[in-house]
């Protein structure tokens, strides 16, 4: 377990930071340059910096490290692959048998795969075959949607600086998402004002043609937001209602984050194109787009070289991905990230009775988010200067976790033990203690 600590002192890991800092971009990831970290290497669902001081870590990379740190099957299987072939779109019996098991697994009748580098890039390219396929241009998102940072999928990502950079691509509209936590009412009122609201966009902004709805099954970058049960079959139904694709960007909730294999299936829906990445490949830089033989047979998206990535896919991210996957269904991570995960949920529940600056706990699997208020009757959050020292006080106890933003974002490695779960509730409620003290 992380050693507890008040204040450490970390020399070697500060100089490397401060070194770094000299010549790497800004721009970096917040929680990367609010806790200053040089990592020297990781082990399960633990990280170490290079003072030899050890953190749990609950942010996996933000979703990423599904198998955890240095799993010794992923690093055999890489290692074995980096020894034979790593680059090219020839055929590699990684990648074979990767598309086969993903076509086994999707829901419904996706069955076709093509992979690209990047999140951002695998949205884009769903886009693009939306539009292939229903020859239309418009697409819709939802508010408080993440998509990427590239431009085809920045008009639909809630970005707050997006306008800052001169105009964005036309044709993309937002639709309200049935977040529970900012509506003043019941689960199905929140849902049936959301869709209500997705009719009325499709109506007044796309003239009742959209060609594809994108959406994630539980927003992760607007705080792990679950919406009320049903909502994404309805959506999908407002989709076949108006002859557009609806695309379910399972980027976060894909391969058992979600305590499912796929966030839709909670609602038991099989979008028409699916994109997947982050924990598939458990930090393998490797995306994939999933839909129907009909649909992948869309011109000009299946013309040849069309929908084509130079690394995606590439013998490297092929083994990474396949046995990532291998291990989640053979070490029933899907089943951990569910038991796991609600061990998880029924402690933060536990803290909010006790402790007033939680409120709003929610979430699926080991996909899970609470708020940072002042007034749990009011639901005021916590001014961002008092969620970085909550952050700065839980790293010093040894807990990495994204809550330095009312918003707290937890997804830690799906392999997060009982025990670890307990050691994390055990830190965040002694960090509260004093916290409130003050």
């Amino acid at each position: 377990m992380p050693a507890k600590a008040e204040s450490p002192s970390r020399p070697r890991t500060k100089a490397l930071f401060d070194q770094e800092q000299q010549f790497i971009a800004p721009g970096v990831q917040t929680i990367a340059l609010l806790s200053k970290l040089a990592i020297a290497h990781g082990s399960g669902a633990t990280l170490t910096d290079l003072d030899g001081r050890t953190y749990l870590d609950l942010n996996a990379g933000v979703s990423v490290a599904s198998l955890g740190h240095a799993h010794p099957k992923y690093v055999a299987a890489l290692t074995k692959q980096l020894g034979a072939v790593t680059v090219g779109s020839f055929t590699s019996a990684p990648r074979a048998e990767l598309v086969r098991v993903i076509a086994e697994l999707a829901p419904g009748e996706l069955s076709r795969t093509q992979f690209f580098s990047g999140g951002a890039e695998a949205v884009e390219a769903g886009i693009r075959l939306a539009r292939s396929f229903t020859k239309r241009t418009d697409v819709v998102g939802f508010t408080g949607g993440f998509h990427g940072k590239t431009a085809g999928v920045l008009p639909i990502s809630d970005v707050d600086w997006k306008t800052l950079i001169g105009p964005l691509p036309s044709g993309h509209h937002l639709a309200p998402y049935a977040d529970p936590t900012k509506f003043d009412g019941s689960p199905d009122e929140c849902r049936e004002d959301a869709i209500k609201n997705l009719r009325r966009v499709i109506e007044e902004e796309v003239g009742g043609r959209p060609a594809v709805i994108v959406i994630e099954p539980i927003q992760g970058t607007a705080g792990n937001i679950v919406p009320p049960p049903g909502f994404l079959r309805e959506v999908r139904d407002v989709a076949q209602e108006y002859g557009a694709l609806l695309l379910a960007d399972e980027m976060i909730t894909g391969f058992g984050r979600t305590g499912t294999l796929f966030g839709c299936n909670h609602d038991e829906v099989a979008p028409d194109i699916m994109t997947l990445g982050k924990g598939m490949a458990a930090g393998f830089p490797v995306s994939a787009l999933v839909s129907t033989d009909e649909i992948m047979a869309a011109k000009p998206f299946s013309l040849p070289s069309a929908s084509s990535s130079s690394y995606g896919g590439n013998p490297l991210a092929a083994a990474a991905a396949l046995i990532t996957i291998q291990t989640i269904l053979g070490d029933k991570l899907v089943e951990n990230s569910e038991r796991v995960g609600r061990l998880l949920r029924d402690g933060f529940q536990r803290l909010a009775a006790k402790r007033r600056s939680i409120a709003n706990v929610r979430g699926r699997g080991l996909l899970i988010g609470f708020d940072l208020v002042t007034d749990q009757q009011t639901n005021t959050p916590l001014p961002k200067e008092r969620c970085i020292e909550f952050f700065q006080r839980g790293l010093a106890e040894g807990l990495i976790m994204m809550s330095y933003t009312p918003r707290v974002r937890v997804h830690p490695p799906l392999i997060l033990s009982v025990e670890q779960a307990n050691s994390a509730l055990e830190i965040i409620d002694r960090v509260l203690e004093r916290f409130e003290a003050e």
